[in-house]
This record gives structure tokens, sequence and C-alpha cells, in this order.
């Protein structure tokens, strides 16, 4: 069929590549030129048009009169001449619906799917750490890939990796979700809900979280944190639930465990998750109770911060697939953490530097936690990016636990300096003793962080530019420690 595809952004690249992939003639088009799209997207567009999509970018009034169908972005204004356009013409519409149930049809081994606000890509490859200890062929796609994860399962999908795999363990942001949400999961995951990208939603926490609930349609088994019982208990009364011991209210603690004489976990009769885990030193304990199961076990875990509630949820997957508790515990013993997430960067002047991607209240916590007793110097990033977040929780938090605080203007998807959301976030710390300090790069964040600080101090990246370009920002923030170490000695 010959096919429009109007919008060439983060929806409408990845449909226009899958349907000329499966015989169709596909036209991408856009008001945009390929010039004002980001490099990055820029080089997709390229790859889609060698493959033998036709790219028709700076047309504000695409034609629509010799094409069988059209997939218009979501976020295709109503208003705009290409949206009146297909109102007032007899062309078939692709929905959403309709390509991911083309993405379904396209992948063939068993899938797990992992959604969330918080910790979707940590569990991800931890769950593939336990599979591939089992020696199973696995195809993974998640935000370490590339930040668009459904570019990544497309770009998969035509180069045949489902077809070579024994199991797809694919990290399912709401992007995704909204492109994929027909996919069958022989295991669905929702770790939690967070108020979060909700500009995408009109502001509403309503709509965000029915484009999550996408998991509990097609799941053959569920399993969920306990943040998310109120929502699903009526929807999906036998999700398997999950939480950290530390999580869970007083009142519920004493009714759930009884303790073993080696200290183990294991979940009573009358338990209200099914999965509860307790962090240790270099350790993890699990106690599980679910179908004919009910049991606890210790296993090496050489991580930190919120690493042990994604492990637990990990546990969770693997153990309702059917997966051998001997292969979880060597997964969880192999898993080494991953970039962006309590990375150690290096000692530095005397300073131990840590970077992480967290920008969500929760995820922040669980990592400023782990350096509650010892002098903090925090640089964070812009933490806008194309979505607009709260700065004021955030700066309110960070200026408890930090020392200094050194918060950073530049933009990683649009190139930019806006100071703005760095004055915002030091503003919300005036409750703090914190040092604030401004600064227009990462670059110069990161040398700042050395002038105002001293031997024996942490100095902690915090924010989500790290996920729009790793090695870029990974990169200037060593060039300015580097540089602050030679002019602040």
């Amino acid at each position: 069929m010959n096919c429009i595809v109007i919008g060439a952004g983060n929806a409408g690249r990845p449909v226009a590549r899958l349907l000329n992939h499966i015989g169709h003639d596909v036209t991408i088009t856009d008001p945009k030129k390929l010039e004002n799209f980001h490099e990055d997207f820029q080089g997709n567009l390229l790859t889609m048009e060698n493959e033998g999509v036709t790219l028709d970018l700076g047309n504000l009034t695409p034609d629509l009169s010799k094409f069988d169908y059209v997939y218009a972005a979501p976020t295709l204004p109503d208003n705009s001449p290409a949206a009146i356009a297909i109102k007032n013409s007899n062309i078939k519409v692709i929905s959403n619906d309709d390509f991911g149930r083309i993405v379904n049809k396209l992948i063939k081994p068993d899938i797990i799917g992992i959604t969330g606000s918080v910790g979707k890509t940590s569990t991800t490859h931890i769950v593939d750490s336990m599979f591939r200890s089992a020696g199973y062929k696995i195809w993974k796609c998640s935000s370490m890939n590339q930040n668009l994860v459904s570019e990544v399962i497309v770009d998969g999908i035509i180069k045949g990796l489902p077809d070579k795999a024994d199991i797809a363990i694919l990290e399912l942001p709401h992007g995704t979700a909204g492109l994929m949400g027909e996919l069958n999961l022989k295991v669905g995951a929702l770790l939690n809900i967070y108020a979060e990208h909700l500009s995408e939603f009109g502001g509403s926490m309503e709509r965000y979280i029915q484009r999550k609930m996408f998991i509990t349609k097609h799941s053959e088994k569920l399993i969920s944190s306990t943040q998310c019982k109120d929502i699903l208990k009526d929807i999906r009364p036998d999700t398997l639930y999950y939480g950290m011991i530390n999580n869970l209210p007083d009142n519920e603690n004493t009714d759930l465990f009884k303790k073993l004489n080696t200290d183990k976990i294991l979940i009573s009769e009358n338990q209200v998750c099914n999965f509860i885990g307790e962090s240790g030193q270099n350790s993890i304990k699990i106690g599980y109770n679910f179908e004919d199961k009910n049991d606890c076990f210790e296993s090496e875990f050489h991580m930190m911060s919120y690493y042990f509630e994604n492990a637990l949820a990990a546990t969770a997957i693997a153990m309702a697939y059917g997966l051998d508790l001997k292969y979880i515990k060597q997964g969880l013993k192999n898993f080494k953490g991953l970039a962006v997430h309590m990375e150690y960067m290096g000692n530095y002047n005397g300073r131990e530097v840590f970077i992480d991607a967290s920008y969500l209240i929760e995820g922040m916590k669980s990592t400023l936690e782990f350096f509650e007793d010892k002098r903090l110097v925090v640089l964070l990033d812009n933490f806008d990016t194309t979505t607009k977040r709260d700065k004021k929780e955030t700066g309110k938090l960070i200026g408890k636990y930090a020392d200094v605080m050194v918060a950073t203007g530049f933009n990683e998807p649009y190139q930019k300096v806006f100071m703005e959301p760095a004055k915002e976030l030091l503003n919300a710390a005036s409750d703090s003793n914190a040092e604030k300090i401004l600064a227009e790069t990462m670059v110069d964040g990161a040398e700042m962080c050395i002038k105002y600080s001293r031997p024996g101090d942490n100095i902690l990246h915090l924010g989500p530019q790290l996920m729009q370009n790793y090695e870029s920002v990974r990169n200037k923030i060593v060039k300015g420690l580097e540089e602050g170490c030679k002019k602040y000695e």
C-alpha cells in the first residue's frame, strides 16, 4: 500500500521505517527541514531514505491525494493544515494500535516487558543478566541502546534480531507504550507510577496512568511494586507484588515476616505482597510466596542504593517466568551496574566522583541517602530536556543533603544554554545552608565542583541530560574535573 506518515518526530520515524521494511511504499513528511532536526535524528532519517523511505521535509501542506493510508503523529495539532486535510479526505488512517499489532506479529519469542516511571533500565538489565546466566539468547532493548526505545525495537526487527533470540526483554517507556501497547507479554512489569512527563499528557496524572495501563491488558503474568496496588487491585487482582522491607508500613512488617535463625526472610501465610527483599552488605535477601512456592534465599549482589529494589523486581519477573533459582542468583552476582546509574568516575584530587541520571524525586532520594553522612557536592543538569520538570521539589530535596550545589544551564536536546531552570533549582533550596553556584556549561560546572570542594568530599552528578547524550555529557564532566584539578590544587 502507498502510505504517508505525517510528522518525522519520535513516533513518525519508527512507524515509517517499519512500514517500509514490510513492503509498503512510504513517504514521511514534516514542516521542518532536515537540517533543523537534531543531528542524531538527521542520521535516522537519512538511514530511512537509504532503505527506501521518501523524505518530504520542509512541507507545511502535504498532498494526500496519491496515498491510500496515513499515519499522523499524536503531536499533530488539530488545526494544522495536515490534520485538516486528513479530516476532509477519505484516506484510511493507521492508528497506534494498528502499528502495535504489526510489531507484535514480527516478534516471535516470548516477550518480557518492563514499564514504570523509574527503574526500568536497571531492571531490564538485571533480568537480562539472569536469563543470560541460564544460557538464553536474548534480544534486549533499553534506553541504554538509545534514548528512544521504539527506534531501538524497530531497528532490531529490521536487522532480524528477534529471530535469533529465545526471549525478548523490552524496556517500555511511555512513548514506546503509546506506539506498541498491543504487544503480548509473557510477563509484564509495572514498577511504579510517579508524576513525570505530565506536560505530554496535558498536565493530567490520570492520562499518564492510563498510558501505563496497557501493561494490564496484554500481560499473561503481571508483576508490580506495592506502590501501584491501589491502581491495580480491581483491574488485575492476580497481580504479583513486590516490596523492600524498609519501604513497607511498620504495621505490615510484623504481619508479613518471621525471621528464621539464619536471619533470612520468609513471607508468612497472610502476606500482602509476594516478593519481599532486604538489602545487605554485598548481598540481597529475598522471600517469596506465590503459586505453590514459599521460601527464601540470599544472593551475592554488589550494588547499592535503588539497585536493590530493581533487583527484587527482576527476581519477581524471572521467577514468574519460571527461571530456575540458581540462574537468578548467578545473574544477581554477575550484575555490575550500569553507566549513568551510580557510576563511579574515580578520584580527582581526593574527591570521590559519581554520576547518576536520576531526576525524579524518588530516585534522587535513594541516591542521596547513600551520601547522607558524607560531605557532598552536587553537580546538577538542566533538569528540563524536551520535558519541563518541577524544579522546586528537586531543589528543596537536594538542598537537604548537599553542602555545595552547582547548577548548570546547558540543554543537550536543544544544544543551548537556558539558565532559568538552574536558577529555579538553587532558589528552591533557600532554606539550605549549601553553597550555591551557577554555571552555564557542564564543563564549567564540573570545574566549579573542584573549586568549591576539598579532599575527602564526594562529588555527585544528578540529572536527565546523561540519558540524552551519555558520551558527550560524561566527557564534559571529566574535562571539567580535570581542568578544576589543574587550577585548584
